[in-house]
């Protein structure tokens, strides 16, 4: 446990969590030593990056459907200029051929060195000019694929923070992480290599087609009879098996992370349990099913690219009989049959490439469908488009004949109705599933309710804006989550302004400022989730974040059901400084907790079915006196 300071209700006893592992040197969140020398190294090269001021409403969101065409629309006029940069760099590129018809008919026939010198130096600077412009294509493509990836993020996320509690409830945390990571990473390959490199190719393929005609009609018609027809039906083929394929192998990577992330948040239960042999099992199976959708796309892809390729090689054979013949009649000349080739050999590249790039597409297209998918999702507590601001409450609750179900056939809550006067404190007990969870969520319109209305100060719920609601609630969970970071950054979560005075009055009232302070003041090191603390610890500073807020209305939901008796104590006394003054509803587990309201409520099958101070439910002899009696009876008195 750890030991408070400052007075004779300080609770006394070992070293505190976080003091054990600070004598030990064990490192918290922050860098070794041994590194911090070559981190501060590296961040002197860093660029200065600006944090951008980001105008963040929960009911602004594009409804219309997610489309790569749609996405790229506000930057065509960036894209124009990469497609101009492509059509020069493709002109240059194809100067060989010509050139090389040239240096023959004029140059070696004519037995003409001077006109084979300029030709050689002309192709040298062509090669110049379009590896500069490559060079500049590629630059700024990359920068513009970097800045759309950067609105993706930022899009998806945004989206993701509109989503009510109850979305998170039906998804899997891996498979959101897919959708950020190797869904957005997809799309920014299609971003930065597929989309202009598709340019590159059709422009190419349309240069090369021009000058085969221009060379020869008929060579250039046999080219296109022998090659488009048995690449086109290969196409459609590819594009029917691998569109299914790639969808699959974007849902078997959701399953990966998932099971990754479960993985690693349940460790401490895998280890305990003595699963972790079971666990690399399952996890083999989920591999499996990747590997198995990866293999497929893979033995599609097997096929057709050697198949182009087949087709691409024959059609050369055949145009290098027929143009042989046509070169030794006289009507095309040794140079023109050379360059012919030439082009039909960078005929096949694009087409190549176009077949790699089609399997990139293809890719990028199941990670549109499933990013679709996510930003389609309509936001369970939706903002009214006329709601309006909520005043300054002085904190009276009102439920009137709620009735609530998570799943609409299966109701949790029954015509519940209730009025907390402002500055009251009300807790609910009841058994486990009774519904008192329920409606601390529905006083945070983490849901709404199917039947009923709740009020705050005789404002509906669903009228109002959800920032403005929520900015007046505190809300302590009975598993407090505390972020990476420094204890700073966890207790000024909710009011990032606040000054280190306001943040360290918060850490003395609740009183683990003493603590705070001997581990390192505000800078104090704090692990993901708050691992390096004991319970008691956690939700003191979670206490510390709620009383810096400055909530008018406070709902505790089992804030001291997990804590030993001693953590349940100084928690206690943090919450009457915190509550003094607040409208208070408590979901208690624990009745030491409850008799400290002003009222309690007894919930039971979704229903209240006792309510009143504990002294007046104790002699009514109902079912609350029959709970305080079990508590006593097992010490809780004590």
């Amino acid at each position: 446990m750890f030991s408070m300071g400052g007075g004779p209700g300080g609770i006394t006893g070992g070293p505190s969590s976080m003091a054990s592992n600070a004598a030990a040197g064990l490192p918290a969140a922050d860098v070794p030593g041994e590194l911090r020398a070559k981190v501060e190294k590296v961040l002197e090269n860093e660029p200065e990056h600006v944090i951008p001021n980001v105008g963040w409403r929960v009911d602004a969101w594009d409804r219309e459907p997610f489309s790569l065409l749609r996405f790229l629309r506000p930057h065509r006029f960036r894209l124009l200029g990469a497609i101009a940069l492509v059509l020069i760099e493709t002109v240059a590129l194809q100067l060989g051929p010509i050139l090389t018809q040239i240096a023959i008919d004029d140059g070696v026939r004519a037995n003409d060195r001077s006109v084979i010198v300029t030709v050689a130096i002309v192709y040298v600077g062509a090669v110049v000019v379009a590896a500069l412009l490559g060079w500049a294509r590629v630059s700024y493509t990359g920068r513009l694929g970097e800045r759309l990836n950067e609105q993706l993020r930022i899009r998806v996320f945004s989206h993701m923070q509109r989503q009510g509690v109850g979305f998170y409830t039906e998804e899997k945390a891996g498979v959101l992480l897919t959708r950020m990571t190797s869904d957005i990473e997809a799309l920014s390959m299609l971003f930065q290599e597929g989309i202009v490199n598709l340019l590159v190719q059709i422009f190419t393929l349309l240069v090369i087609t021009i000058a085969l005609f221009f060379y020869d009609p008929l060579l250039a018609v046999i080219t296109l009879l022998v090659t488009l027809p048995p690449i086109l039906v290969a196409s459609l083929w590819f594009r029917k098996v691998s569109s299914v394929g790639y969808l699959r192998v974007r849902d078997r990577i959701a399953d990966l992370l998932s099971h990754l992330q479960e993985s690693l948040a349940g460790i401490r239960v895998i280890a305990a349990h003595n699963r972790r042999a079971r666990n690399l099992v399952d996890h083999r199976a989920v591999v499996g099913e990747h590997l198995d959708a990866q293999v497929n796309t893979s033995r599609a892809n097997s096929l057709y690219a050697p198949g182009t390729e087949m087709i691409g090689i024959a059609t050369q054979a055949t145009l290098l009989a027929v143009g042989g013949a046509m070169a030794a009649s006289g009507r095309i000349t040794v140079g023109e049959l050379a360059a012919f080739l030439l082009f039909l050999a960078s005929f096949f590249a694009p087409i190549q490439t176009l077949v790699q790039l089609y399997n990139s597409y293809q890719q990028g297209g199941a990670a549109i469908v499933k990013l679709r998918e996510l930003l389609g999702t309509e936001p369970a507590i939706p903002q009214a488009p006329d709601a309006t601001d909520l005043p300054p409450i002085d904190g009276a609750i009102e439920l009137d004949g709620v009735t609530f179900g998570y799943e609409t056939d299966r109701p949790v809550l029954h015509d519940v109705s209730l009025r907390i006067e402002p500055g009251e404190t009300v807790a609910f007990v009841g058994e486990t599933g009774s519904g008192k969870s329920t409606i601390a969520r529905l006083l945070t319109r983490f849901h709404d309710p199917d039947v009923g209305t709740v009020r705050i100060d005789g404002h509906d719920l669903r009228e109002i804006t959800i920032d403005s609601l929520r900015s007046q609630l505190g809300v302590v969970p009975q598993e407090p989550f505390l972020f990476a970071g420094v204890v700073r950054d966890n207790v000024a979560f909710a009011r990032p302004d606040a000054d280190d005075a306001e943040l360290q009055a918060a850490l003395d009232a609740v009183g683990i400022g003493d603590l705070v302070e001997r581990l390192g003041g505000l800078d104090a090191p704090v692990h993901e989730r708050g691992a390096s603390l004991s319970a008691g610890e956690r939700q003191l500073l979670a206490l510390a974040r709620a009383f810096v807020a400055r909530p008018r209305v406070l709902i505790l939901d089992e804030a001291t059901s997990n804590l030993d008796l001693n953590s349940e104590t100084q928690v206690e006394r943090a919450l009457d400084v915190v509550l003094e003054g607040r409208t208070a509803v408590i979901i208690a587990h624990r009745l030491a907790t409850a008799r400290r309201a002003d009222r309690i409520a007894v919930v039971d099958d979704g229903r209240i079915v006792e309510l009143g101070s504990h002294d007046e439910l104790v002699t009514r002899r109902g079912r609350y006196a029959a709970m305080f009696e079990t508590w006593v009876r097992h010490g809780g008195a004590a």
